[in-house]
């Protein structure tokens, strides 16, 4: 039996390819939760599997040409995959948006999400890992991606810390971006950060 739960698990990952994350949940239909999770730590001990975190496997790419190995996966597929199998919305916020903006050198060992789903906090390894806070509704009503990371990066830096170099970059991304777009959000922009986009169209 047990070596039946194996073999489907190993059908599927092989089916799906390299580079899939997969959830211990993904292979409910194939028997127990118990023995599935043995079957995923067989196959991770076979070195097929790469378990990144509790109940997350990962099936490696890897590369040959240039020789580094396993291409790990980036915690933003990681925290996106989580949210997708939750059936959560999430939304950057912190350093991280920040730094997904370009606002901010600085790479955070943790990435810290917003999120309608429930907190937690998931352990990938190496020091890294996401954090996931749950928020109200409102956060999740913007209908600009780009506002929304504006204005969650600009409260993370505060209104005294805003630089002419800050305002030049956020300029030159709400080019790219409808001010008609944009401001269908201002509901939701604290006012200092409404007049810092207002200026960006100016």
């Amino acid at each position: 039996m047990a070596q039946s739960i194996d073999s489907k698990v190993l059908c599927k990952i092989k089916k799906c390819g390299r580079g899939k994350l997969f959830f211990s949940s993904d292979f409910a239909a194939y028997g127990e939760a118990k023995s599935v999770l043995k079957a995923l730590e067989r196959l991770t001990k076979a070195e097929i599997l790469l378990r990144l975190s509790p109940g997350i496997y990962y099936y490696p790419k890897i590369d040959k040409q240039l020789g580094i190995g396993v291409l790990y996966p980036s915690l933003e597929t990681i925290a996106s995959a989580i949210a997708k199998r939750d059936k959560a919305r999430i939304v950057p916020t912190g350093l991280y948006a920040l730094n997904k903006l370009g606002l901010s050198t600085q790479v955070p060992m943790n990435i810290v999400y917003l999120t309608d789903g429930s907190s937690r906090k998931i352990n990938i390894g190496d020091g890294r890992g996401i954090l996931f806070k749950y928020a109200a509704p409102k956060n999740f009503a913007f209908k600009s991606e780009l506002a929304m990371l504006i204005v969650f990066a600009l409260k993370e830096l505060k209104q005294e810390n805003v630089t002419a170099e800050h305002l030049e970059k956020i300029k030159q991304m709400l080019q790219r971006e409808p001010k008609k777009r944009v401001m269908a959000d201002a509901a939701l922009m604290p006012a200092w950060i409404k007049a810092i986009i207002m200026k960006s169209y100016e």
